[in-house]
């Protein structure tokens, strides 16, 4: 397998630019133009001696993965259907614009931390086919290179294809270079799981560099084990004492997702219990009404059935949205990622 520029760390990359004809800060200029400017090309890096330039070019490929596709969606959202000839698989990632053409802010990067999903969520289409491996930091890492490609980044959701607490390593050393070459800070960087309790009790413990986002989708722990099966067994409770020591321990409050199925635990009885298990507790919610993807038997909630969930939520004194995803049509919206290539 060939060796990539992301996947040298620094001292790494400086000895092989050394060797090959180069000096040590030429190694910093190159980290830079790719992690800060999105440049993938060494023949844009100027800066850079011409034989350097070609010898990068012929030796040292900066990423792992070629892009198979790439899906633009009327709102403007970019999905990204990314292949790894070497280790096999691919992931979808998603560049979403602000919704104002003339906002210059920057995009919001949705990305991927494993090739398929163990959790098997029966609406989400990231776990069709199982969890065939997690990717590595330099592949986690790419996925934000590409991104910036694309245009300037605002901030970064790991909700892509994969269970992020399943590959905590290697996402952890990715976002240590997003967080320190790449300008992007931790509030800037969210995470969600499905919460499993052991890992979220020493992941707070680990200075984190993000946001925690808990995919939480009922209240209800008997239909919790059937929307989330990885999950069966562990109760509601459980996770959410495991969210309140992430709040004491980081002092970041946690996003609790419910993906709203319609007819299945989007009711007034769904809206109460969950007032009642998050009464107190120092959270938001993030309402998302589902999105539906072939083979899927879920509907979405009748008209103003979100609204009036969110509302009926605020009325008990919790904070809450609906947040409709973008990317609907060019199945690039949230449950909608998928593997959709194998290699052989």
């Amino acid at each position: 397998m060939a060796q990539t520029l992301l996947a040298l760390e620094p001292a790494a990359l400086a000895e092989w630019v050394t060797s090959h004809g180069g000096q040590a800060f030429h190694a910093k200029i190159i980290r830079k133009e790719v992690l800060e400017r999105g440049v993938l090309d060494y023949g844009e890096m100027t800066s850079l001696p011409a034989d350097l330039r070609a010898t990068l070019k012929a030796d040292l490929p900066i990423l792992s993965s070629t892009e198979a596709t790439r899906t633009v969606a009327r709102d403007k959202a970019i999905k990204v259907l990314l292949s790894f000839p070497a280790r096999g698989g691919s992931v979808e990632m998603v560049h979403i614009p602000p919704p104002d053409k003339d906002d210059t802010r920057g995009a919001t990067l949705c990305i991927s931390t494993q090739v398929g999903c163990p959790v098997g969520c029966p609406f989400c289409a990231s776990g069709l086919g199982g969890l065939e491996r997690n990717l590595s930091a330099d592949e986690i890492l790419e996925q934000f290179v590409i991104g910036r490609s694309v245009g300037p980044i605002r901030r970064a959701v790991v909700m892509g294809m994969g269970e992020p607490l399943l590959n905590m390593e290697a996402l952890n050393t990715a976002l240590d270079a997003v967080h320190d070459e790449m300008g992007l800070g931790s509030r800037k960087i969210t995470v969600s799981t499905v919460g499993f309790p052991d890992r979220l009790h020493k992941a707070a413990r680990q200075k984190p560099r993000f946001e925690l986002a808990i995919s939480l989708h009922t209240a209800d722990d008997t239909q919790r084990d059937a929307l989330v099966p990885a999950m069966k067994g562990t109760s509601i409770e459980s996770i959410l004492a495991a969210g309140d020591d992430w709040f004491e321990q980081t002092g970041r409050e946690i996003t609790y997702e419910i993906a709203l199925l319609g007819g299945e635990n989007d009711t007034p009885w769904h809206a109460e219990r969950l007032a009642e298990r998050l009464n107190g507790r120092r959270c938001m919610v993030n309402l998302i009404p589902w999105n539906p993807s072939p083979g899927m038997s879920f509907s979405r909630p009748e008209a103003g059935t979100p609204e009036a969930f969110r509302d009926d939520l605020i009325a008990r004194g919790l904070v809450a949205t609906v947040r409709w995803s973008r990317g609907l049509d060019g199945d690039a919206a949230c449950g909608q990622l998928r593997q959709r290539v194998k290699q052989s």
